[in-house]
């Protein structure tokens, strides 16, 4: 039987304009980080991404590395595009980015035109697609000038393999220089894709969220959850399948100290008394904070149900927003 989306998905899900462009994103974005690689199930993921679908989630974020093995969540959504939502292309907003190793030799990573062209070349095939709706310099490069690494982006767009072009992991003063030089070569920067959460504050300090409203871009934020530390999951412990148990990826036992786990047991009873789940309110959390979009990982089509469930209490009151400061300031 050939996938037939849900005629509603688009009914109860919230689009935001992505900074001073016409563009809109979900409020609530799928990132194909983990568990869409070579190593996972494709037929789970294929229930994910079509319940994402379903429920309105246009937006699927991917990288050239991401996997593992690297390339291979791309070529998993290369599959099921043929499989599923080549009907659907012009209704998704499909992304993807450079900036990390990803091969052997000298342009492996980083930022050079040389690198960042091949890589989103590659990434199209894969992805059997002929452009991308969003494309990243993964992260700063302190080498490379940056008008070359912007100059890339501009003939990448230009070329038309990608709609838009944005950066991730740029701080404010990083932004503020990439702006500039894109400026200077006519590139409209749409967006800037960090971490943040309500236990990653770097950028706050750095008043980034206000550096890229004057600059007229997006902000989208991945590990909003904190790579799953604002979840019911570490409630009593550090679970034996979980992230943290398997020291896979950035979260590690020692991250998960007693304070820690009160705290996230504390934000908790906040997060019920407004009949939420912890990870809905971390979400409406950032979304309160003026996120365009939030990126939400999943192993589970249940994760994601409950992930967009977010979306039916983004509101706090000041009371409420003073205490989650209060804990997490401890």
């Amino acid at each position: 039987m050939p996938y037939l989306a849900n005629e509603n998905r688009y009914e109860k899900m919230q689009y935001n304009y992505t900074g001073n462009s016409g563009l809109k994103l979900p409020a609530v974005s799928l990132g194909l980080w983990h568990n869409f690689g070579g190593v996972d199930t494709l037929e789970n993921a294929r229930k994910m991404l079509r319940k994402a679908f379903d429920l309105g989630i246009n937006h699927f974020d991917l990288a050239n590395n991401y996997g593992p093995p690297a390339g291979s969540a791309e070529e998993t959504m290369g599959i099921l595009m043929e499989k599923d939502f080549r009907p659907y292309r012009d209704q998704l907003i499909i992304s993807s980015k450079a900036g990390y190793y990803m091969w052997p030799g000298p342009y492996e990573n980083w930022g050079s035109r040389k690198y960042l062209i091949s890589s989103l070349d590659k990434s199209l095939q894969r992805m059997n697609i002929d452009y991308v709706d969003i494309f990243y310099h993964h992260r700063p490069d302190p080498d490379t000038p940056l008008a070359e690494t912007i100059g890339a982006l501009k003939q990448i767009q230009d070329q038309g393999k990608a709609l838009y072009v944005g950066i991730s992991n740029y701080n404010s003063q990083q932004t503020k220089k990439a702006v500039e030089v894109a400026e200077k070569m006519g590139v409209n920067l749409l967006l800037n894709q960090y971490n943040y959460s309500i236990f990653e504050r770097w950028s706050e300090k750095e008043n980034l969220l206000e550096t890229l409203e004057e600059a007229g871009m997006g902000a989208i934020i991945y590990s909003p959850l904190a790579q799953g530390l604002l979840t019911d999951k570490y409630l009593d412990g550090i679970p034996a399948d979980s992230r943290a148990a398997k020291e896979s990826g950035y979260l590690k036992k020692d991250d998960i100290t007693k304070k820690k786990l009160e705290k996230i047991k504390e934000l908790n009873q906040i997060a019920a008394d407004r009949k939420q789940s912890l990870s809905q309110m971390a979400l409406a959390w950032v979304l309160d904070q003026g996120a365009t979009s939030v990126l939400v990982g999943a192993s589970k089509v249940e994760q994601i149900i409950e992930n967009v469930g977010s979306l039916n209490n983004i509101e706090f009151t000041n009371d409420e927003l003073a205490a989650i400061e209060a804990i997490t300031a401890k």
